[in-house]
């Protein structure tokens, strides 16, 4: 007789579960998607609600300020969410740090649905906002780099840009999903309803997105590159003091780099609807509906541009599309003050189409700046202190100078920041990291 001896496989010799395809697109997708339908209907309701029921006053400039203010606390606690979410996500894994984020971005937006107002409360009212709008910024700030790291580190070498711009399709399809969610809301209730309950409807709605985002991403196994890195016990001990020593460059070049497609972003969306409803005459529906409409071309170059990045490099992709950015603002001026609403929806349609040339290729482009063990966290803080750089108080700014100078200086100060942004393009390293 021969002897048997049983072949127990060990866990580190068992073939790991692979993602499928399906999976980690919609995977990555339908996180963003979510995150960003919570993080605009706080921009549309910043603009169309909260001055008056939050922030009233004589002045309704002021109010508007004041209400956008609150807007940019999201970008401000973003770092953070990226810093946090980014340790653990180097340390522990993209998957439960992924799934962690996008309750944290759920539970604030579902509690503003339920907010008293300043006339119940007073001053509480607003700093129960602004406490709220600082966790949804935490919240994204950990969910873009985990999203989109689900997405390239599970693709093939020749098709990272095509991959990475799933997660990035997240930002239109929210946009549509939130600002479509107002427009029907605003054509079938009252002016008084919808100020009195109907502006709440989507926050708490919300809520049942992040059920079925919640299931699927329980469903998402580990990367392969994550699970490569440890391991090789390449782990380093903390993520973020290591991009600090090693990556400084990385950090500032591809902070600066990213900055323009944050400002064009919010310029396209939250001040051309603060401005065409307040100066230019438009009414809120008929300002939805251009903005609405010029998110399908927003959509629409998303993956075009990851496409022609996948070809020419994604690097060469974004300076294309900062250069025009830069061309772009100097026409400002002209389209919005036509007077001609099909020259402002063009302006704006066209603003948009620029943005997803940038937007398609960024997030693979962050990602090959860093190696696996730092590139949750190195990845998420570059894309969100540009957030804070070109977006937190982008609108503000935009207002500020549209009315104080003219909507001239708003073109130049979007062609100044595509200056800086082509600049840190063309310095920063060509080197990509293994995946």
């Amino acid at each position: 007789m021969h002897d048997f001896k049983p072949n127990y496989l060990t866990m580190k010799d068992q073939p790991a579960k692979i993602n499928s395809l399906k999976h980690v697109l919609f995977g990555s997708l339908i996180g963003t998607t979510i995150e960003f339908f919570d993080f605009y209907i706080y921009a549309n309701a910043a603009v169309l609600v909260f001055p008056q029921l939050f922030f009233p006053g004589a002045d309704s400039t002021n109010s508007t300020l004041e209400s956008l203010a609150t807007f940019s606390i999201a970008f401000l606690s973003r770092p953070i969410g990226s810093a946090v979410f980014g340790h653990y996500g180097d340390k522990v894994g993209r998957k439960v740090t992924l799934v962690v984020a996008l309750l944290t971005m759920g539970i604030s937006t579902v509690s503003i649905g339920f907010l008293p107002t300043y006339a119940s409360i007073g001053i509480l009212a607003p700093i129960l906002l602004m406490l709220c709008r600082f966790g949804q910024g935490v919240g994204l700030g950990g969910e873009w780099g985990g999203a989109v790291l689900l997405a390239i580190e599970n693709a093939p070498p020749n098709k990272r840009a095509w991959y990475g711009m799933f997660p990035q399709l997240g930002a239109p399809i929210g946009l549509l999903l939130s600002g479509g969610t107002f427009l029907l809301l605003t054509d079938n209730m009252s002016a008084e309803d919808f100020m009195d309950y109907g502006w709440r409807i989507p926050f708490i709605a919300s809520s049942l997105l992040v059920i079925v985002g919640f299931y699927i991403r329980l469903k998402i196994t580990e990367t392969p590159a994550f699970e490569n890195s440890k391991q090789e016990q390449k782990e380093v001990k903390v993520p973020f003091f290591t991009l600090l020593k090693s990556y400084k460059n990385q950090l500032i070049f591809g902070t600066f780099a990213a900055i323009t497609t944050f400002l064009v972003f919010y310029l396209m969306t939250v001040f051309t609807l603060s401005w065409a409803t307040s100066d230019l005459g438009f009414t809120k529906r008929d300002a939805l509906l251009i903005q609405l409409f010029s998110v399908l071309f927003f959509a629409f170059f998303i993956p075009i541009s990851a496409v022609v990045a996948d070809k020419i490099g994604r690097r060469k992709m974004l300076i294309a599309a900062t250069t025009a950015i830069a061309i772009f603002g100097f026409f400002f001026s002209y389209f919005l003050n036509s007077g001609s609403t099909v020259l402002v929806t063009a302006f704006i349609c066209i603003g948009m189409a620029l943005m997803g040339f940038t937007y398609g290729p960024l997030g693979t482009f962050l990602s090959e700046l860093f190696p696996t063990t730092v590139r949750y966290s190195g990845a998420s803080l570059t894309f969100n202190m540009a957030g804070i750089l070109g977006a937190a108080f982008a609108p503000m700014i935009a207002i500020w100078l549209a009315t104080h100078y003219s909507l001239t200086y708003v073109g130049f100060y979007l062609t100044i920041a595509a200056c800086v942004s082509l600049i840190s393009l063309l310095v920063i390293s060509k080197k990509e990291h293994k995946f």
